[in-house]
């Protein structure tokens, strides 16, 4: 029976396993790190999926905005955080219908907040009026409203759709048309969709002037 230091000495690193470790980086890109003597080598996984899964985040700046009417725009917080931005189009109100994104420039721009959840059982259409106001009085002032959620695809651009159905009685699909054209990346979650085909922009007008519709 060989002793331990018998065994140490014997020993060959031809009899270890070789041994590879995987990682998948933050941008999913995935290599394979194997040691060869006393280094380590580094290649790519060229086994991984086209579609790298997990969480990516995005820390690209979305500064588009997209011009609804001449003084109607959609953008992100991004755009609404942006000071050079905000100048670039002349805006002078701002309408915040995001959760949790605070207001930039209180001193410099007028604001309205409306926290808006862009969840399926909200009920986005309820909203309508109080925003579709607030983008009425910057025109009245003859401002330049930049409506705005997180990334401006979801609930700002249905609260936009919704404002063109109510106040300048446009059909759902012209007004979704018109949105989609100003920022392509237009995406409201499928219940505001469902919500917004069958909005009545009479049955409002009816509740706001006392009479009903129906």
């Amino acid at each position: 029976m060989q002793s331990l230091a018998q065994e140490i000495q014997s020993f060959s690193k031809a009899k270890l396993r070789k041994q590879c470790t995987r990682v998948t980086s933050l941008s999913g890109r995935r290599i394979i790190e194997t040691w060869k003597g006393s280094t380590v080598h580094v290649v790519e996984d060229v086994a991984q999926p086209e579609t790298p899964c997990g969480y990516v985040p995005d820390h690209s700046w979305d500064l588009q905005v997209g011009l609804v009417k001449p003084c109607l725009l959609l953008g992100s917080q991004d755009a609404a955080n942006d000071f050079s931005t905000l100048r670039k189009h002349k805006v002078s109100h701002i309408l915040n219908v995001a959760y949790g994104v605070e207001n930039a420039f209180p001193d410099l721009f007028i604001y309205k907040s409306v926290r808006i959840l862009d969840q399926p059982d909200t009920d986005i259409t309820s909203y309508l009026q109080e925003c579709s106001q607030f983008i009425d009085q910057a025109h009245s002032e003859k401002g330049v409203v930049l409506v705005h959620c997180n990334a401006g695809i979801s609930r700002a651009a249905s609260i936009v759709i919704g404002y063109l159905m109510l106040k300048e009685g446009q059909p759902f699909d012209q007004a979704f048309s018109a949105v989609k054209s100003a920022r392509p990346t237009t995406c409201p979650n499928p219940s505001f969709l469902e919500q917004l085909r069958g909005f009545s922009p009479a049955g409002v007008k009816g509740q706001v002037n006392g009479t009903n519709h129906a």
